[in-house]
């Protein structure tokens, strides 16, 4: 990986930002915003910060493939190219967009980048919040340029604070999470942006996030970028998530210890 990826990607990130999204937050019309599936919104920002990313993202990997999530919706065949040799970009150009759409936040631009089918990279830029966190499995993590370690002290269990996305959960499934949550300090909502879930478990916000779909360019970045950090992402069955398998199900935790607690907490039968 060339030394100065992680910035050249972050400030291409900050780049679709400021001259498409943050343009239209909150200036968005009516014809900005249109239904691509049932109950899943998608805007003009999407789009344009789409093609942005993914046209300097192939100029910073000549011959790389671009799988991004507006592209995918008009070809689903492009998701064959996760396993493929070479290199590959995920892209989210606007993690969140249902809140953007309604001129809430927080939302997120994401990348992640596979080597051969292995994650190797991945960034994450929440632009309101003026946070940006980038990282690779050879260099660690860095939130703002300053580098994050989640395997320092673990909180009780009774104190432990994280998001479950409970809503698609299977109902079963959805009754053990939330009874299991009066064992841990604070079982949220989750902010409808996976972005900022990620984020959020880097500065220490929160400790785990429980997700049930798992869509790549959602998680892919943040994976990459917690893993990095000395955190562990896998599946319920403690399988390690990668964005091309099919599944259902995902927990990912500060660190080794944090995950293992908050799995018997919540999933254990």
């Amino acid at each position: 990986m060339a030394d100065t990826l992680l910035d050249d990607v972050g400030g291409l990130l900050w780049e679709a930002a400021d001259q498409v999204v943050l343009p239209l937050f909150r200036k968005l019309d009516d014809d900005d915003v249109s239904e691509k599936a049932p109950g899943e919104v998608v805007t003009v920002a999407d789009r344009r910060a789409e093609e942005l990313l993914s046209a300097g993202l192939r100029r910073l990997r000549p011959g790389s493939m671009v799988v991004g999530e507006e592209g995918v919706a008009d070809d689903p065949g492009l998701l064959r190219h996760l396993r493929d040799g070479g290199d590959v970009w995920l892209v989210d150009p606007v993690d969140g967009t249902a809140n953007f759409a309604a001129g809430r936040r927080p939302f997120a631009l994401m990348v992640s980048l596979l080597t051969d089918g292995r994650p190797t990279a991945g960034w994450i830029l929440d632009p309101l919040a003026g946070t940006l966190a980038a990282g690779s499995a050879d260099e660690g993590t860095l939130l703002n340029g300053r580098p994050v370690d989640g395997t320092g002290t673990v909180p009780p269990l009774g104190e432990l604070r994280g998001a479950a996305m409970t809503k698609f959960l299977p109902p079963e499934t959805r009754d053990r999470v939330r009874a299991g949550g009066r064992r841990l300090g604070e079982l949220l909502p989750g902010l409808h942006c996976a972005g900022r879930e990620y984020l959020d478990i880097l500065t220490g916000e929160q400790q785990f996030a429980l997700f049930w779909r798992t869509l790549p360019w959602d998680h892919a970045p943040g994976t990459v970028l917690v893993r990095a950090a000395g955190g562990v992402a896998r599946r319920f069955d403690g399988v390690d998530y990668h964005p091309a398998d099919d599944g259902r199900g995902l927990l990912v935790a500060a660190n080794e210890q944090v995950w293992a607690e908050v799995r018997d907490a919540l999933l254990s039968t």
